[in-house]
């Protein structure tokens, strides 16, 4: 693999939007630390073994031979001649992570099947070959979803997952060389064809732009363990999935060329942590294109502008491919990359491990409080169509709950589900609340998020699909009462040793009081004491409940943020430059100026902020934060700096001007 990655150096370093920060190569220290990771990676997230990859080559060689029988079969019941019936091709190519090289055993493979004109998606794709495949003896579990922002259809052939898009391109004739990164493959085609074709389009991109493919594919695998290991691995509840972490690494291998994956890591979490969202992460200058499709460019489309955490994809047409991210859940991840940066430093120093920085997360020792979704139906085809509209639609409970207090209750959504064994057919998700780091709580001051739970159970049973055998239960339930079931083997384990982070948590929990309430089914969460001690870093915040009988709570005490500014906020109107992480009180370093996009006066009250100051006749750049050092060599310690956020400047200067026949 070195030769690709030196053949891809001198192209990523023409489409590259800035110099890199160091161009240094690692010294004695660091090829031991990437020794001890790689060795830590070996053990922790094996590769898939040789057996197994042949029988995915196997499957996929497998389900090219069906398409291209379904394509045949569908031109002849068509009524075409013998001539095109001949000719009538369909393809399977790959991407994601099997296409990436950084899959583990087990995992699925996203496919997608290019097929030509005349071969619908919804007659032919979910009808014809849906049928064919529900006939085979090799296919189980097989599960279409047409309706899906993306359609694809899920099965397994003989054990291995296969998650199939398919995009019908504007060809009579698929050739068997059909190069699918060219831009013409997008003419004349539906946007399901253009997202579907996106995910290979994207995963190729990313190969070309990187230096080194193999130190690419190396710190990818190891973020996607430390993401999933510290519950941040997941776009549909509202983190980061395996494209986005794909972004991630791919600039910071831009950004450092010819570093080892562990120096990767290491400035992996010492740029993001300083990273100063919403300024978009960016591979390449983002361009317009020639056939007039819509790509994310904030100058032009107000909720390009809304989002918290743009990382776009490198493909034409560039879009965002973190739209899903919350408040809340940036709020944990950069919490993660600051205690990443805080590790990763301490490795250096030989400090601590590796294994440290991979330790999973606590999910239910973080928190005092949860809300508990439970679903069910009568039948396990019901209940995977059930809770695949289930999930997708539990982060916007969190933006519910966001902006129905005003910002003052954070959710922290657990990206998987739990199974209770004594109950079939019954799943159940939970998320952590905690109140707003710096919010000021007042005795009685109380809000009632029933109201929200209500909304969100009926955008939830607005499934076009919807049965009454299915449903669903929101309850609140106190980290003492979190079912047995969620943990491993069914047995709760015994209290962790506390650390001193731990205890801080606790010491934030001191001099609580619990109020009484006269009304029935009623559960307080109260609020913390003003008198709480004052903290450097975001700490998790918990509550103390009262609890008067079971279901949820009709009310949760805490403060409404007296921050004008926070409403404006959650109602997405967040700026793009110099913006602040909307969750936690980070203020600037000592000698850079605050952005003209968001002020302080003198009681910390964030005022005068607004959506991004765009202007139509410049162009748009992602920056690096001032505060990198941009030298020769990669230091190997990490450079002391206070763990605030600096100063980007944002200017434009890589789209296109902005004309009055924009699309």
């Amino acid at each position: 693999m070195g030769s690709p990655g030196q053949s891809n150096l001198a192209t990523a370093t023409r489409v590259r939007l800035s110099e890199p920060i160091s161009t240094g190569g690692p010294n004695e220290f660091d090829a031991i630390r990437n020794q001890e990771l790689e060795k830590f990676l070996i053990g922790a997230a094996p590769n898939e073994s040789q057996e197994e990859a042949i029988k995915r080559e196997e499957v996929l060689g497998r389900l090219d031979q069906i398409v291209k029988i379904w394509v045949k079969n569908i031109t002849r019941a068509k009524g075409y001649n013998e001539s095109i019936i001949q000719e009538a091709n369909a393809k399977i190519f790959t991407f994601g992570s099997y296409r990436l090289g950084v899959h583990g055993p087990g995992a699925d493979i996203d496919t997608l099947c290019v097929g030509p004109k005349h071969a619908t998606r919804n007659e032919d794709f979910f009808g014809e070959l849906y049928k064919m495949l529900s006939e085979m003896a090799e296919v189980q579990e097989l599960h279409p979803v047409p309706d899906a922002h993306v359609p694809v259809m899920k099965f397994k052939f003989n054990g291995v997952s296969i998650d199939l898009l398919y995009a019908n391109v504007s060809l009579w004739v698929i050739p068997e060389d059909l190069d699918v990164s060219q831009e013409s493959i997008l003419q004349n085609v539906d946007e399901q064809t253009v997202r579907s074709l996106n995910g290979c389009r994207v995963t190729d991109q990313i190969l070309r732009l990187v230096p080194n493919i193999q130190t690419f594919r190396t710190s990818l695998r190891c973020m996607r363990l430390w993401a999933k290991r510290r519950g941040v691995y997941s776009n549909v509840t509202g983190f980061l999935g395996g494209i986005n972490w794909a972004l991630l690494v791919a600039r910071i291998c831009q950004l450092y060329p010819n570093a080892l994956p562990s120096m990767v890591v290491s400035r992996f979490f010492r740029v993001y942590n300083l990273w100063r969202w919403p300024n978009p992460v960016m591979l390449c200058p983002i361009h317009e294109g020639s056939l007039g499709l819509p790509f994310w460019d904030p100058r032009r489309n107000f909720k390009d502008r809304l989002h918290l955490m743009p990382i776009i994809t490198p493909a034409y047409p560039c879009m965002n491919s973190s739209y899903n991210v919350s408040t809340s859940t940036l709020r944990v991840m950069m919490e993660e990359f600051q205690r990443g940066n805080e590790l990763c430093e301490e490795i250096e120093e030989n400090k601590t491990s590796w294994d440290t920085l991979f330790e999973p997360f606590a999910f239910f020792e973080a928190y005092k409080n949860y809300l508990q979704i439970d679903i069910a139906a009568e039948t396990n085809e019901e209940l995977m169509n059930w809770k695949g509209w289930v999930e997708s639609r539990i982060r916007l409970l969190t933006l519910k709950i966001e902006r129905g207090t005003v910002g003052a209750l954070q959710c922290h959504p657990y990206p998987g589900e739990f199974s209770d064994k004594s109950r079939p057919f019954h799943r159940s998700y939970f998320m952590g609340l905690r109140r707003k780091e710096g919010s000021d709580p007042q005795e009685g001051q109380q809000f009632d998020i029933r109201m929200t739970v209500e909304d969100f159970k009926r955008d939830v049973y607005a499934y076009s699909f919807w049965q009454p055998s299915m449903w669903i239960y929101v309850c609140h339930v106190k980290r003492k009462d979190i079912p047995n079931f969620v943990f491993p083997g069914g047995i709760r384990p015994p209290p962790s040793k506390k650390s001193p982070k731990k205890r801080k948590q606790d010491e934030m929990s001191a001099g609580v009081s619990m109020p009484e309430s006269n009304a029935s089914n009623t559960q307080l969460i109260d609020t913390l004491s003003t008198e709480e001690p004052v903290r450097k870093k975001p700490m998790v915040t918990d509550f103390v409940v009262s609890e008067a009988g079971a279901g949820f709570p009709e009310k949760l005490a805490t403060e409404e943020s007296s921050d004008t500014s926070t409403h404006e906020l959650f109602e997405g109107t967040l700026p793009l430059d110099g913006m602040e992480s909307v969750s936690e009180p980070f203020h600037e370093p000592a000698g850079i100026e605050p952005s003209k996009a968001s002020t302080s006066d003198q009681s910390g009250t964030t005022a005068d902020i607004h959506p991004l100051d765009v202007q139509p006749d410049r162009d748009l750049e992602e920056l690096e934060p001032l505060e990198l050092p941009v030298t020769g060599q990669v230091a190997s310690k990490p450079v002391h700096q206070p763990a605030l956020k600096p100063l980007i400047r944002f200017s434009f200067t890589s789209l296109p001007k902005a004309t009055g026949n924009s699309a």
